[in-house]
């Protein structure tokens, strides 16, 4: 198996291309089940590792992520490599949101954000939602109620251009597993987000 990237589904089926958060590559449990899920749905899954985590895979030695410009530069390779001429583009956590800072690359048709890192933990001072406010592309933005990244009681001082919807997940983290007390299952939540996010990437397709 490739370090790099790995493709699930049918070669006809709609291809949504899913970059990996900081901390996790492409072959993390959250991934692995998003991606299936997706690929169970009738859609084709492009997954691959940012430059820093494929050194990783390489020697097990943990490295900081790249830069934003080195990892918009790796996910514009991946996006002009594989799609044709228009592909959804999405990712969890920071590559959700290198995905939205590619909203304005010629072959993207939308955007899909699995936990969107509004702020880091404890500090929304730092905020890293700007952009969102004048993306001219569709984007979803599926997020867990409990979010430290960005919680849903905070989404009423966000602003979002009339092209951002979001969805949330019941009393979800930052990676959608709730509470046990909740009532709710984490595979659950999955599934449910996969649902949000079939549908989401069916419709761009259909109108493209």
């Amino acid at each position: 198996m490739s370090n790099e990237w790995q493709m699930n589904g049918e070669p006809e089926a709609p291809l949504f291309i899913f970059a990996h958060g900081a901390g996790a590559g492409m072959n993390h449990e959250f991934m692995e089940n998003v991606a299936l899920g997706l690929v169970d749905k009738g859609i084709r899954v492009l997954r691959f590792n940012f430059p820093y985590m494929i050194k990783r895979a390489e020697d097990g030695k943990k490295r900081p992520p790249d830069r934003a410009p080195k990892l918009l530069a790796a996910f514009e390779e991946w996006i002009d490599k594989f799609a044709d001429e228009k592909v959804v583009i999405g990712g969890k956590s920071m590559g959700g949101r290198m995905a939205s800072h590619l909203a304005e690359h010629p072959k993207v048709a939308a955007i899909a954000c699995l936990g969107f890192p509004f702020h880091p933990p404890g500090k929304p001072e730092n905020f890293k939602g700007e952009h969102l406010a004048t993306i001219t592309k569709p984007c979803l933005i599926l997020q867990g109620e409990r979010d430290t990244f960005g919680k849903r009681e905070e989404f009423a001082d966000f602003s979002f251009s009339d092209k951002v919807h979001y969805e949330f997940l019941p009393d979800g983290d930052h990676s959608f597993k709730p509470r046990k007390a909740s009532g709710f299952t984490e595979q659950g939540n999955i599934a449910l987000a996969v649902e949000k996010l079939s549908q989401f990437i069916f419709e761009v397709y259909d109108a493209s």
